[in-house]
């Protein structure tokens, strides 16, 4: 029995769909802890494509039983859309293979108005870059003590209460600080009542079912959102998503003991990327980084948008070392870097004649800074067809090598494709 936690180490769309998906093999429970449909997961199986914005990519196994956890917070309408699409696709998502935790807080339509009118009313330069998704305001609600949870549906009473409360007050914001129509009470009500229907056979204590999991000897993979420097206390603050992303919150939002974890995999691109607004140092701005993007085919997931693309930067890696307590390393698209004679890694940044190993807290700061690169040979070979370390040139050798020193973490894992088949197993973290 091991439990394994898998987390993106550079501000997300590092490849962790693909990564959980290789493991999941070796696990039994598979669960996703924070964030909402404002992640994606990009997974191809035998040449298909399957996007998944909130059930664990686990359900891609008959064979597994996929949780969300009560660090998620869930849109009915989005979660039930991708279980029509799975089952279209001959993968009927039962109550047997997913559980939804009855403490998950739900994304309400006024959320989504919220956010967005947030959003709107930031001047430009000050802009988080928001998917308009309501993660944000419902994140909020949770705070605030007036989130409605899964398992609150599931009383019509209880639910009306709520409900009615909200709404009260969310039309007073939409209506008089963002000019926005108000929301209907019965529109919403009727709408979440067919949910509920849909939904309450899945809907359940899943601290309770990963524990009867782990004294039964089952094998549990959790899988996190985004990446280490969008976390919400330790990212780019602002720039971050409304949730705590690191290795941690596995334990929070999912109601499992710290004392059970076994395992760290970050999930490290081999170069870096970034989707929307906010600090990145290593960021290109020529035609190498045109390169990267086309070559590497950088488009959100879920929001299609072109993420921005530069060198690997060593500092923010060791800093998800740091804070996820990471013990193994899994590289991805180490083949895009295929036809690059020189590679760069950022070793430490420059800003008003101070060095820092570390991204400082001050957003301003953090916006200046200029990364101070070593240079270490590239390679020209097409890798995407090697299986094993041995068929890799000695360059790509020693970048994983020079990677694995900076962090002071082993390699347990090398991708050089989108393929499942395109993967390298080094270590399996389930094998003690």
């Amino acid at each position: 029995m091991a439990n394994v936690v898998v987390v993106g180490t550079q501000w997300g769309d590092e490849g962790k769909g693909k990564i959980v998906d290789l493991l999941t093999r070796y696990a039994d429970y598979i669960v996703r802890f924070q964030g909402g449909n404002n992640a994606g997961h990009t997974l191809v199986v035998e040449g298909k494509k399957f996007i998944f914005h909130l059930i664990p990519s686990g359900i891609l196994y008959e064979d597994k039983h996929c949780f969300i956890g009560n660090g998620v917070v869930l849109d009915p309408g989005v979660l039930l859309e991708e279980m029509e699409e799975l089952a279209a696709n001959g993968l009927p998502v039962t109550p047997q293979r997913l559980t939804i935790s009855e403490r998950a807080h739900l994304i309400m339509p006024y959320h989504k108005l919220l956010d967005l009118g947030s959003e709107a009313s930031l001047k430009e330069g000050n802009k988080i870059g928001t998917t308009g998704r309501g993660i944000g305001p419902c994140y909020g609600d949770k705070v605030l003590r007036c989130g409605i949870k899964a398992g609150d549906i599931l009383d019509p009473g209880l639910f009306r209460d709520k409900l009615q409360t909200n709404i009260e007050q969310k039309n007073r914001i939409l209506t008089e600080h963002y000019n926005a129509d108000p929301v209907s009470f019965d529109e919403i009500y009727g709408q979440f009542e067919k949910f509920a229907e849909k939904l309450a056979p899945y809907i359940d204590n899943i601290s309770v079912k990963l524990d009867e999991g782990r004294k039964a000897g089952k094998h549990i993979l959790f899988e996190g959102a985004q990446g280490t420097q969008l976390d919400i206390d330790h990212g780019t603050y602002p720039f971050v998503t409304s949730s705590n992303v690191i290795a941690g919150n596995a334990c929070t939002g999912s109601g499992f003991g710290p004392s059970h974890i076994d395992s760290v995999i970050g999930i490290l691109k081999a170069y870096t990327t970034r989707v929307g607004e906010g600090p990145f140092p290593t960021e290109l701005f020529d035609e190498t980084g045109e390169a990267l993007q086309k070559k590497g085919g950088e488009f959100g997931a879920t929001t299609g948008r072109k993420r921005r693309c530069g060198w690997l930067d060593g500092v923010v890696a060791n800093e998800a070392v740091r804070l996820n307590g990471v013990t193994g390393l899994a590289i991805t698209k180490l083949d895009v870097l295929s036809g690059q004679d020189t590679l760069k890694i950022a070793t430490s940044y420059e800003a008003d004649g101070k060095t820092y190993r570390a991204m400082p807290g001050n957003i301003q700061t953090a916006q200046k800074l200029k990364p101070a690169y070593e240079e270490i040979a590239g390679w020209n070979e097409d890798i995407s067809s090697a299986r094993s370390v041995d068929d890799l040139p000695q360059q790509a050798k020693d970048y994983v090598k020079r990677i694995e020193d900076l962090t002071e973490t082993p390699a347990t894992i090398l991708s050089v494709g989108p393929d499942r088949a395109e993967t390298m197993l080094l270590r399996n973290p389930f094998e003690k």
